[in-house]
């Protein structure tokens, strides 16, 4: 896949949509993205010698690292993957595997590049599964005979393979013609199928029964890079079952079938893997907690242990998948933490060398509060305007309102825990609570958020550190 040509000015401008402040940070993940575009009009053999420059992130949490790096994929299209570093231990102990965020990275890439593929094809399936359907409200009027001639001749195989004799092509069921008159109903339906005049018509369809996969029990084969689902689905006939669906519905499932057929899988394994490795991205949370304590409890995991493992996959590694060999040299790791009560220098050497942009975010202030809340294509404020609004209410929130919402949040988090604009969340799901509860049974209206208002919802709540370590 080629890299997608966006400048680093560019690159950021998209994040400031979504993300406030934190310029340093924009600046560094916007570099290096570009250099991978640069790296990918390189010799084949210089691209081999560039690896990327991993990012570590370092700042308090809701401060937007992980939006950073989430917006950042999303603006590339690339194949990302968020991923605890607390949830893995070191090789010996019950617990994930490290290699396993390789592997949820380049699932991530076969169904970006699935989707992808079936939108290429999505005319022609949606002509396929039409087609399908109309076979389906229109049957053959020789169906119950070509099957009793398949169950036949079937039964005559069998007799002949016990008797020691191969069957032929002469062997094979002799099935009738479908008549011209269904082929002209058929004709007809498919013609109102494509004008849309038959959605609401009931039919009945055969589908993969969804309860047959394997359930992710089988974990360990998981991390080992084996798909037991796989390999039971190439062994075991896939059950299905009927469903009476609206045509509607059952077009979409037809054409997702149809899709696949029409997809050439090892060719979309190859671009997933190649995806994965030139494009791939990363994230690693809490990073700061695999940190070794200076008195460690006896048979505690060595967080140093899981330092050491995730090690050789940031260096660069072949990782087993179950789509083949992944090589890590040239994805891009973003690391991210608090480092609260420890530093980078912590970490060991070899990891802290694999990591050498390093960027700190800045704490929340209130100015940034009151941006976080208004600013963003995605700003809280719009979104519960847009909800409460379903209810036929419309929300104003005054400028001295949000003033208002954005000091009480920068004082909680001063004086309680410094949770970022998470605290928001909080905040406002307090204020608006009786108006989310009783929206539904209320006459259409508009309703003002006012200062006054958010003094009387929260404001007692925050000026009282016992109540909002609790509620706030």
């Amino acid at each position: 896949m080629e890299a997608i040509d966006k400048t680093p000015k560019q690159i950021v401008k998209e994040l400031d949509n979504y993300i406030i402040g934190q310029d340093d940070a924009k600046k560094a993940v916007a570099v290096a993205l570009r250099n991978r575009y640069r790296r990918m009009h390189l010799s084949k053999s210089m691209q081999e010698d560039i690896t990327p420059k991993n990012i570590l992130m370092i700042g308090p949490t809701g401060v937007g690292k992980t939006e950073i790096a989430r917006r950042l994929a999303k603006i590339v299209n690339a194949p990302f993957v968020k991923v605890e570093a607390t949830k893995f231990t070191e090789v010996g102990y019950v617990g994930g595997d490290v290699e396993s965020m390789v592997r949820d990275l380049v699932e991530n890439a076969v169904k970006e590049v699935r989707e992808e593929r079936f939108e290429r094809v999505a005319s022609q399936a949606a002509k396929q599964a039409n087609e399908r359907i109309a076979e389906l409200m229109v049957p053959d009027d020789n169906q119950q005979a070509n099957q009793n001639a398949d169950m036949k001749s079937m039964m005559d195989m069998l007799n002949q393979i016990q008797k020691g004799k191969m069957p032929t092509e002469q062997d094979q069921p002799k099935h009738q013609p479908v008549s011209q008159a269904v082929k002209d109903k058929r004709a007809q339906v498919l013609k109102e199928l494509e004008l849309g005049q038959l959605e609401d018509k009931m039919v009945e369809i055969e589908m993969d029964d969804p309860k047959q996969s394997v359930s992710q029990q089988n974990n360990m084969l998981g991390q080992m890079g084996i798909d037991l689902n796989d390999t039971l689905g190439n062994m075991l006939p896939k059950k299905k079952i009927k469903a009476h669906l609206k045509v509607a519905e059952a077009r979409e499932i037809l054409i997702r079938e149809e899709s696949e057929k029409l997809v050439n899988d090892a060719d979309l394994y190859r671009e997933a893997i190649n995806r994965t490795q030139n494009t791939g991205i990363i994230f690693i949370d809490e990073i700061d907690k695999i940190v070794g304590g200076k008195s460690q409890n006896k048979g505690e995991v060595s967080r140093e242990g899981v330092q050491r493992d995730i090690l050789p996959i940031v260096e660069g590694a072949n990782i087993n998948t179950k789509y083949g060999l992944v090589d890590t040299s040239h994805i891009l790791f973003i690391a991210s933490g608090a480092f609260a009560e420890s530093k980078p220098s912590d970490l060991i050497a070899e990891l802290q060398g694999r990591f050498p942009i390093r960027v700190e975010l800045d704490s929340l202030s209130k100015e940034d509060f009151v941006n976080i809340l208004t600013k963003p294509n995605n700003a809280l404020i719009k979104q519960y305007v847009a909800l409460i609004g379903t209810d036929n209410i419309k929300v104003t929130f005054t400028i001295e309102s949000i003033q208002k919402i954005a000091e009480i949040a920068y004082n909680v988090n001063r004086d309680v825990q410094n949770i970022g604009a998470r605290r928001l969340h909080t905040i406002l799901e307090k204020l608006l609570e009786d108006l989310l509860f009783e929206g539904p049974d209320m006459e259409m209206g508009d309703i003002t958020i006012t200062e006054h208002y958010v003094e009387d919802k929260v404001g007692h709540l925050a000026k009282d550190q016992n109540l909002s370590q609790f509620i706030l």
